[in-house]
């Protein structure tokens, strides 16, 4: 009686676990890319910002999307920033995070609801200056 009874326990286990990724890793109608990797060894080229005289200057390590890595994956249109294909763009973030992830951008920052950004913050964490300038940095873009 035992066996069988452990039996379908292991097969309940392992049908939930490969429901979960047929269904929210695999199947998810997120933009964003299954996996994201952050190759530190290459160079990135300059990225662009608009200034208060609508001109592009080049965006530098003082950006805080620059500097935390958010353009080796986003680009952000909003501020004339280009960056990488892979996620989608951040211009319009600050208000449509909310309703898809159904939290704050600020939340969302400190805590993910998506696989893969849950995993690019737990390997490099924000402090809660770095979201608060990040936050207003996609609120001007969002404008």
């Amino acid at each position: 009686m035992k066996k069988p009874l452990i039996i379908f326990i292991i097969s309940a286990l392992i049908g939930l676990g490969l429901g979960y990724l047929v269904f929210d890793v695999i199947g998810s109608d997120d933009s964003e890319p299954e996996v994201a990797v952050n190759d530190t060894n290459t160079p990135k080229p300059a990225e662009e910002e608009t200034d208060t005289t609508g001109d592009s200057v080049a965006a530098s390590d003082d950006n805080i999307l620059q500097a935390k890595g958010c353009l080796g994956c986003h680009a952000v249109n909003g501020l004339n920033l280009e960056g990488g294909a892979t996620g989608p763009d951040l211009t319009q973030s600050f208000n449509n995070v909310e309703g898809k992830h159904g939290k704050p951008l600020a939340e969302f920052l400190k805590e993910p609801t998506s696989a893969v950004m849950s995993s690019v913050i737990s390997g490099n964490p924000l402090t809660d200056e770095e979201i608060e300038q990040i936050v207003q940095e996609l609120q001007k873009a969002a404008e």
